[in-house]
């Protein structure tokens, strides 16, 4: 099998929904990532692979690639897998790579909370139809829980309190304040806004007045509604040694994996199990990794399931401090984690929960 390579990253900012990027389409914010990713490594793309879980049909990866300037021959590939679909993206990308179906492909995500369709159901009796906000993500009544009650759950059944998951926000926002500069290299400036905006110096007394959400989940310590984009240039070995500006990451392994649908959050630790088995790779080897924030309760668990070194996890911070654009959450922590493999080299994990039970994990080397 041919092995597949990491080239370029870049990410938008992560604007709070109805902020710096509510104007813009979904097409508009993923054009510019798309565009900066060829600049820095120039390469005839075979493919381009968008996540997307709230855009309501059509295909918005061709949108993309057309708004972009992509030959017309690039057909443009969407999926939907929820929160795991950004990471999902690139291991697709991988696979056609390893495959030889493609030499070069664009992978990753965009979202808009601003600009998502308003949802109806039709009444199949003649009446008017009904709106709502999510699809289930179970066909079983009990086991398709509310997302916020299920993680405070897991907070109850685990014993990690408030004070814990404060904590915990208030690291990942001094994290990403420090790592300001450095994320410029890895932000493409987009209507204005170049650094996250969310971002802020969160202290304890603050997060200990947010208010509550359910159990001890509370607005401090679960990640807002955003819009961003990013996206990965996924190549062959060729083309990793011809345009590369920055150190190639070989995608190592990865792997997707279903659990209990009732208890998403934790679903990321068998599927790094399967990614570290793949190749014989232990928590202790990793050098960085990059795990999905959509709830403190969420990290910390999956930090301490996992082994991973919280001195190592999320160094420039995670969702608390950014926000989570769904179908591009996955795809900014890839972008994450591939440069923060420029600084460190070695290994790297990126990890995050989808709803429904859904877990996948991605290990970069350098």
């Amino acid at each position: 099998m041919r092995q597949a390579y990491i080239i370029a990253g870049y990410r938008s900012a992560v604007a709070p929904e109805n902020g710096a990027f509510a104007r813009l389409a979904l097409h508009e914010l993923a054009a510019p990532i798309l565009q900066t990713c060829l600049t820095s490594c120039p390469c005839d793309v075979d493919e381009v692979v968008l996540s997307n879980a709230l855009y309501g049909g059509g295909n918005p990866a061709r949108m993309a690639a057309l708004a972009a300037g992509l030959p017309e021959t690039v057909a443009g590939l969407s999926i939907d897998r929820q929160c795991a679909g950004g990471l999902d993206a690139v291991l697709l990308a991988a696979r056609l790579v390893q495959s030889g179906a493609a030499r070069a492909v664009l992978a990753g995500g965009a979202e808009s909370h601003s600009r998502r369709p308003v949802r109806m159901r039709t009444d199949p009796d003649g009446g008017p139809p009904v709106a709502y906000d999510r699809p289930p993500f179970s066909p079983f009544a009990g086991r398709d829980p509310d997302l916020h009650e299920s993680a405070a759950q897991l907070a109850d059944d685990l014993g990690i309190t408030r004070a814990e998951q404060d904590q915990f926000a208030v690291s990942s926002h001094a994290k990403a304040r420090a790592a300001i500069g450095q994320m410029g290299q890895e932000i493409v400036p987009l209507n204005g806004l170049d650094r996250d905006a969310f971002t802020r110096n969160l202290s304890t007394r603050t997060a200990e007045r947010a208010p509550k959400i359910t159990g001890s989940l509370s607005a401090a310590n679960t990640a807002v509604k955003a819009d961003a984009a990013a996206f990965l240039l996924v190549v062959d070995e060729s083309l990793a040694t011809e345009v590369a500006h920055l150190r190639p990451a070989r995608i190592v392994a990865g792997a997707t994996l279903g659990a209990a649908p009732e208890t998403p959050a934790t679903a990321p630790v068998s599927a790094i199990a399967a990614a570290f088995a793949q190749t014989g790779t232990s928590a202790n080897q990793l050098s960085c990794s990059e795990v999905m924030e959509a709830y403190a309760v969420q990290a910390i668990a999956c930090q301490r399931a996992a082994g991973l070194d919280p001195e190592t996890m999320n160094r420039g911070g995670g969702a608390l401090a950014r926000g989570h654009p769904i179908g591009a959450s996955g795809a900014i922590n890839a972008v994450r984690l591939f440069h923060e493999l420029q600084q460190a080299g070695g290994t790297g994990l990126a990890a995050i929960a989808a709803a429904g039970g859904l877990g996948t994990a991605l290990l970069l080397e350098v």
